[in-house]
């Protein structure tokens, strides 16, 4: 490196820590207004504002991992949702510009106890509040998260609202407002955070096969992946047609995480039923799970609170492994552990569930090359005890 380019980036550096520095003093040295969460059953917990100032509505769920919090917030899994942080302390490492997992930020407010007031991180460009505001989420701080959760794994997950600002001047209309919001269940969400274009992630070396990505909500780490594993993912948009996998001949075809109830899901199940009825293999996560499960002819249904962290244990059912896992998801596949049943293409088995609450986690074909799982393998963030479910449609590519 020349010496010019040395200093260049210094002075880069420099430039990034003095503005990172400005933002503290200023979230230091300026006053919260209140901010209030009204859920629907008439509770509501007091707070400050943290981030945009207004009205927020959404689901509200909540998270156990103690970090990762810039993957929560950017994971499209999360679209209309209201987030609160279990973990008390969020914002320490400030912001980046490395670990988004999409473009923007999707949740639609956020909740946490005790925002940092100093966020510290080399790789930090920003701080959590100043991207908050920045992208319009409206959150609020300071309440207690424990009775918060406590009451949400008792009532399940529920409509909320957040309102700091001129939306408090509503007062009583506040619980109105949010029973008027539409609820999860029956709500079509993917259409909101797929790509409107095909976009191609490249293998990293010589690529060794071609795989088909439905974008029905996927989070970036995903496709690096695969890359990573001499993939080349040809990443499409949710209402692609048959005709246009056929054309793109791909070794492999993958359903990615995403937000909703996936009985909206009618053309992604449609489509995938055709890549069944062509044979080629498929791996699915999250969502994905749910739309292979469905384009089997399984029932799917909302979960009380759902599976929301980075620790959340799973048993494969094959072999006794117990991996611990990053779980997002408000709703499961029917099934029981090690349960097979019929479909129009073979012998469908439950391969993994959850130990907790005897959720499924996992379906493959018996006779067939399609598999896949409710948790998410990229560990984005989260631990990597599953990141050889990769390896595995790497595998049933190459048995094709």
């Amino acid at each position: 490196m020349s010496e010019r380019a040395s200093e260049s980036s210094i002075l880069s550096e420099r430039a990034s820590e003095s503005s990172i520095l400005s933002e503290r003093a200023s979230e230091s040295s300026t006053t919260r207004g209140p901010a209030l969460l009204v859920l629907e059953d008439g509770r509501i917990f007091r707070g400050e504002e943290f981030g945009a100032v207004g009205e927020a509505l959404g689901e509200a769920v909540f998270t156990t991992g103690m970090t990762g919090y810039q993957e929560t917030l950017t994971d499209p899994s999360y679209h209309a949702q209201i987030v609160v942080q279990t973990a008390p302390q969020i914002g320490n490492t400030g912001w980046n510009d490395e670990d988004d997992e999409s473009a923007r930020i999707q949740v639609a407010g956020y909740v946490v106890r005790d925002p940092s007031r100093s966020p510290s991180n080399w790789r930090a460009t920003s701080s959590l509040p100043a991207q908050l505001r920045e992208q319009g989420i409206v959150g609020v701080a300071g309440i207690d998260t424990r009775a918060l959760v406590r009451h949400l794994r008792e009532r399940g997950a529920m409509r909320s609202g957040v309102f700091s600002g001129e939306a408090l001047a509503r007062g009583p209309e506040l619980v109105e407002r949010v029973l008027a919001s539409p609820p999860m269940e029956g709500a079509d969400l993917y259409g909101a955070v797929t790509t409107r274009e095909p976009y191609v992630v490249p293998a990293h070396g010589e690529p060794r096969y071609r795989v088909a990505a439905l974008d029905v909500g996927i989070k970036a780490n995903t496709p690096r992946m695969l890359a990573a594993r001499g993939v080349e993912v040809h990443v499409l948009p949710a209402d692609t047609p048959f005709a246009a996998i056929e054309e793109l001949a791909p070794d492999g075809f993958f359903l990615s995480n995403g937000p909703g109830d996936p009985a909206t899901a009618e053309a992604p199940v449609a489509l995938t039923r055709q890549v069944l009825e062509r044979g080629i293999p498929l791996f699915g996560i999250c969502f994905g799970n749910q739309i292979l499960g469905r384009a089997l002819g399984r029932g799917t249904y909302k979960l009380r609170y759902g599976h929301r962290g980075i620790n959340i244990p799973v048993v494969e059912h094959a072999t006794g492994r117990v991996a611990i896992t990053s779980q997002n998801h408000g709703f499961a596949v029917a099934g029981e552990a090690g349960e097979r049943f019929d479909t129009p293409f073979g012998t469908g088995e439950i391969t993994h569930t959850c130990p907790n609450d005897g959720c499924v986690e996992g379906l493959r074909l018996i006779d067939g090359r399609a598999f896949s799982v409710q948790y998410h393998p990229e560990a984005a963030a989260g631990p990597h005890d599953a990141a050889d479910l990769f390896d595995r449609f790497v595998a049933l590519m190459e048995d094709r």
